[in-house]
């Protein structure tokens, strides 16, 4: 095959084509010959609306600088093409990952997820639509580790969350209802296609596979609702996700705003260099009141930083980086289970329940069950306050069986208990009038909305555990298989 000609580049072999523009991987002659990709566009086919979409794109793509934003390096042009030269992809697209795994776990899933999260959110910043999310765009590079980025904003669009537009955009497979359908819509598209995007992750399909746009269409003016394939197993956050993304109405489809704090994506403590700075920040807190004899506020402050640390070591890929972080992430695990034990067994409930000491070596586990059998989980006046609110005092017994499963290193379960007990007191927290009892009830929501944040933590802990055992499901390893 004849590459053509471009100057100052020497062009290496084709990566792909469209309908109007061919991508070339290259290199610059001069200088360290880094690698690039060169989207070549025919002159002689643009249509009128095909220049705007490339006008369009050049200025975007001039403006947008984000790590999951494939960058534009320099444009130019000939007699015959114009030139867009863009940060080169080494490890193909998010497609191509899919197909050659068929489907992907959900914590690989999570990753990519948190990633185009991170440069939607970026893209609402600047009011800009992508308006063709699809695996094709979602290109992904090797080095330092994996890394999804995305590409083509060929048909992307400065669009508000209110503002609404008729034209036909997109690839029909990832284009929501509501384009497909010509009827009004607005930035809440991209929303959509994310859930296509996850579905298909997820499942290694799309939610409407369909032979035809026709037969596509059709699926979707029947408002069908999805479903997820029979013997799948997802986690209740995953699902609710995806569902909430897929919805056919817009007006009930989730936000950016929700979408972006959503605790699947868990965006707060996704792997970037501001959240390890932020974890080793919280590290240094930890170890000052572990030096001071805080255990409580030291155990509270390790289990955060966890939750900082130990994505960005799943994500790490440099061998001798990792192992350093998995070093001193498993110092930090072992000092916190430290800390939880001698809060449970600390010297003040010693001398609240003198009986304890009458046990010879009473094992954890007997501690909790004999001061939960006290009631000592939750403020005894409170206890007796609640007595008359069925609900509340059901409530605080969920709290204190939470508090039970922490104790014995029970996480999954510990927190699923918390977040039920939480589900229950905060909506009779905001309606309770002000006194005694609802001085006690914030004090004892809040105390256990900081128990579930750390049980959170050393939940996140088992992923360390997990991707051991499994071994294939660190995103480079995903990469080789």
């Amino acid at each position: 095959m004849n590459l053509p000609s471009v100057s100052d580049y020497s062009l290496l072999e084709k990566l792909g084509s469209g309908s109007y523009a061919t991508v070339y991987k290259a290199y610059k002659k001069d200088g360290c010959r880094e690698v690039v990709a060169i989207k070549c566009v025919d002159k002689t086919s643009l249509s009128k609306s095909a220049i705007d979409n490339l006008v369009t794109e050049i200025n975007l793509l001039k403006i947008l600088k984000h790590e999951h934003i494939v960058e534009m390096r320099d444009f130019f042009w000939d007699e015959g093409h114009i030139y867009i030269v863009m940060e080169y992809c080494d490890a193909g697209d998010l497609s191509s990952f899919i197909r050659r795994r068929h489907k992907l776990p959900e914590r690989i899933c999570r990753g990519f997820l948190q990633q185009l999260a991170l440069a939607l959110k970026y893209l609402r910043t600047h009011n800009v639509s992508h308006m063709d999310l699809k695996p094709q765009n979602l290109l992904l590079t090797r080095k330092p580790q994996l890394v999804l980025k995305v590409g083509d904003f060929g048909l992307a669009q400065y669009l508000s969350n209110s503002e609404q537009k008729f034209a036909i955009r997109g690839s029909p497979l990832y284009m929501a209802p509501e384009i497909l359908l010509k009827r009004k819509y607005d930035a809440r598209v991209d929303l959509w296609s994310v859930g296509v995007i996850m579905y298909e992750c997820l499942f290694g399909k799309a939610p409407y596979s369909s032979n035809s746009v026709q037969e596509l269409a059709e699926k979707i003016k029947d408002t069908r609702p999805i479903e997820l394939p029979k013997g799948c197993h997802v986690s209740c956050e995953c699902k609710n996700l995806l569902l909430s993304l897929l919805k056919h109405d817009p007006d009930e489809r989730i936000t950016f705003d929700d979408f972006f704090a959503h605790d699947f994506l868990d965006l707060v403590h996704a792997p970037t260099k501001e959240n390890y700075e932020k974890a080793v920040e919280l590290i240094q807190q930890a170890v000052k009141m572990d030096t001071e004899k805080n255990p409580k506020e030291a155990f509270h402050l390790y289990c955060e930083a966890l939750r900082y640390f130990i994505p960005i070591l799943t994500n790490e890929t440099e061998p001798k980086r990792k192992e350093i972080l998995r070093s001193h992430v498993s110092n930090y695990i072992k000092r916190a289970e430290i800390l939880k034990a001698s809060c449970i067994e600390d010297d003040s409930e010693k001398d609240k329940y003198p009986q304890l000491e009458e046990r010879p070596n009473p094992s954890m586990v007997q501690r909790v069950a004999f001061l939960n059998e006290q009631s000592s989980f939750v403020d005894r006046e409170l206890r007796t306050l609640s007595k008359s609110t069925t609900k509340m005092a059901d409530g605080l017994e969920i709290g204190e069986v939470a508090v039970q499963y922490l104790a014995e290193g029970n996480y999954a379960l510990a927190l699923e208990r918390f977040q039920s007990c939480l589900g229950i007191l905060v909506p009779l927290l905001k309606k309770e009038p002000a006194g005694r009892r609802r001085d006690l009830l914030h004090k004892q929501v809040q105390l256990w909305m900081k128990e579930a944040e750390s049980t959170k933590g050393l939940l996140a802990t088992k992923d360390i555990e997990e991707s051991v055992q499994r071994g294939s499901d660190s995103f480079e390893q995903c990469m080789v298989q």
